[in-house]
């Protein structure tokens, strides 16, 4: 645990700075920061490809909700120079992938430091490029990016940033290296040296506990860990998991670590009790090994998260149902929670942020005072609602040379495309669909989505649905927008009338975008997972599919597509589609809670104030 005078000092800094401009001003630029946040990915800006999704989307809406608020904050990822992949989709809907070149350049600034890391007796010298990113009041937090495409490296260094989630397991592992033992260095050397936080954004990053372990073995003159070393640096440590499902949970061969790091073999003293409590769980066996080639010639595995997991004083899950799930997958280790939000100035469309300046003017710098949505005219967020509406039919025009009716009931679905998410769901009984656009009035679908290259499962969801599209196109209307990005994402979740969200239960860790439709006064239905758990109040701010599961959830629950398909059908044709058509005031109600309910709350302003107080002031 930290120590009082630790603690006392922390939030000190926390607090600072407030009041006088001019040291507002100095501070914004003062290297002194005491969190340091470490994300594999993080999304900045649409010409910034440095994402692939919602882990970076996250990243980056966890960084401005901290300068908004003034957290002495640094952030530290990879530069991917052809970053995560510009998606191409045939007539059959068929995903090609091709790589994203930009110019690393225009958009950031190199920094003097060079820091090396040793891979396979290799030296690879990094270099680190800032984005600096401004809040509300004008403090800045800056993003530093690693680089290793340096002349003095070899190319298979030099490649090491080059794509996000490319290569095979050895290549994700060497990165992982640079990111978490490079970025540690790295922030040294640009004189981060009052560091008392280090933020762990999902288990990529858990190599930097090895390196905050040799520098304290290093300070007491030692050239192996031992149990001091460890509750020092867990002190120190905060990590946040955002997956349910096992697979996601990175794991590699112990041999990949000794091929890395071949001088590294005693680097954890298995005599001592600690020591050697840690190795046992990180590789999750039952017995000592006396070294690391010993551990790889057995074949056993690294485990990022538990890693990251054991060298935490404070771990979390992404929402509160996600803390239960993750505390049965990891059933000895205290997991608290914290659900996600999204950064409210920057998801809001242009039209709802207008219409909030001119009548809750503080909402940018207080997101709570969203609440105050209720008071909003009807008229007016209708309005506000039609112009991010037209953006998005204009959007569709202009990708797919369709002219969407901007009278009809329009369904928005944007997810990265795999098996557990279902975007096929309400595909499910096509005939049932047209009955309901009889029935109940017309409806329109829109969906976005890139499948991982080598996802084959979700390179068929996309296929079905552009099967399902030809099959319905005289009912209903789907397109399907290729190259799904931030930009594009702001414009979905403002544009529709009704935001789908479909995973299986209970694999939704949190996510977002529902949060984002939210701001937009653009209600949810969606299956009660994740943060849908605390955001739906039924018939207020949005509906639910199917009813709150009971019991413990574990990714073993079963599975009823069926079931969940006839709730989607029953609550989109009996109380959806006739109130939007029959009572659209009562329908402008559920949007003015939605604004003033879930976004008021799930945003990351509260996030990051609950970090501070639950894990960084801990």
């Amino acid at each position: 645990m930290a120590t009082e005078e630790n603690t006392e000092h922390v939030a000190a800094q926390l607090n600072a700075p407030d009041g006088d401009p001019g040291t507002m001003a100095s501070a914004a630029h003062s290297p002194n920061r005491f969190v340091a946040y470490f994300s594999m990915e993080i999304a900045l800006e649409n010409q910034i490809p440095t994402y692939s999704g919602g882990l970076g989307v996250l990243a980056g809406d966890t960084i401005r909700a901290a300068a908004d608020i003034r957290l002495p904050m640094v952030a530290v990822s990879l530069l991917y120079r052809k970053g995560y992949f510009r998606q191409h989709l045939s007539e059959e809907g068929a995903q090609t992938e091709e790589s994203v070149e930009w110019a690393v350049e225009k958009h950031l600034k190199e920094e003097e430091p060079r820091v090396s890391v040793t891979l396979e007796g290799r030296k690879v010298e990094l270099r680190a490029w800032c984005y600096t990113v401004k809040g509300v009041r004008g403090y800045e937090v800056p993003v530093y990016f690693l680089d290793a495409d340096l002349p003095s490296n070899d190319q298979r260094d030099r490649d090491l940033t080059g794509q996000l989630y490319g290569g095979d397991p050895y290549y994700r592992l060497s990165q992982e290296v640079l990111l978490g033992i490079g970025g540690v260095r790295m922030l040294r050397a640009l004189g981060h040296n009052e560091l008392m936080r280090y933020h762990m954004n999902e288990g990529h990053a858990a190599l930097l506990t090895l390196e905050l372990l040799g520098e304290e073995a290093n300070q007491a003159g030692r050239q192996s860990v031992k149990g001091e070393d460890i509750e020092r640096v867990r002190a120190k440590c905060v990590f946040t998991t955002h997956t349910p499902v096992p697979a996601g949970h990175d794991k590699f061969p112990v041999e990949y670590m000794t091929r890395l790091f071949p001088d590294q073999n005693r680097f954890f003293d298995v005599k001592d009790a600690s020591s050697a409590d840690l190795v046992r769980s990180v590789l999750q066996v039952e017995q000592n090994y006396p070294d690391m080639v010993e551990a790889a010639r057995r074949g056993a595995s690294v485990n990022m998260t538990y890693l990251a997991l054991s060298l935490s004083n404070y771990v979390n899950g992404v929402a509160k149902l996600h803390g239960e799930v993750s505390r049965k997958m990891f059933p000895n280790i205290p997991i608290e929670a914290i659900t996600n939000g999204v950064h409210a100035a920057t998801w809001a469309s242009p039209s709802f942020k207008d219409l909030f300046d001119r009548m809750i003017p503080s909402w940018r710098e207080d997101n709570y005072s969203l609440r105050g949505a209720l008071g909003l005219p009807p008229e007016e967020v209708w309005a506000a609602h039609l112009l991010a509406k037209h953006d998005l039919l204009e959007t569709v025009r202009k990708k797919t040379g369709l002219k969407l009716d901007p009278d009809a009931f329009t369904i928005g679905f944007a997810r990265r495309a795999t098996g557990y998410k279902r975007a096929d769901l309400i595909l499910s009984d096509l005939d049932r669909l047209r009955q309901i656009a009889k029935n109940a009035g017309p409806f329109q679908i829109v969906y976005a989505g890139k499948a991982h290259p080598r996802d084959g499962g979700g390179k068929d969801i996309i296929k079905k649905i552009f099967k399902a599209k030809k099959a319905l196109k005289k009912a209903i209307t789907i397109v399907f927008l290729d190259d799904y990005d931030l930009n594009l994402g702001g414009k979905l979740t403002a544009g529709g009338d009704l935001w789908l969200n479909t995973p299986q239960y209970p694999l939704e860790a949190s996510g977002t975008s529902g949060m984002k439709a939210a701001l937009n006064g653009v209600p949810s239905l969606s299956i009660l997972d994740g943060w849908w758990v605390e955001g739906n109040i039924e018939g207020v701010t949005g509906w639910s599919i199917g009813e709150a599961h009971r019991g413990d959830p574990g990714p073993e629950t079963p599975v009823d597509n069926a079931y969940d398909a006839e709730s989607l059908y029953s609550k989109l044709e009996g109380v959806i589609l006739p109130l939007y058509y029959g009572s659209r005031e009562r329908y402008l109600d559920v949007m003015r809670h939605a604004i003033a309910i879930n976004g008021s709350f799930f945003n990351t302003q509260r996030m990051v104030q609950q970090y501070i107080t639950d894990a960084y002031l801990r």
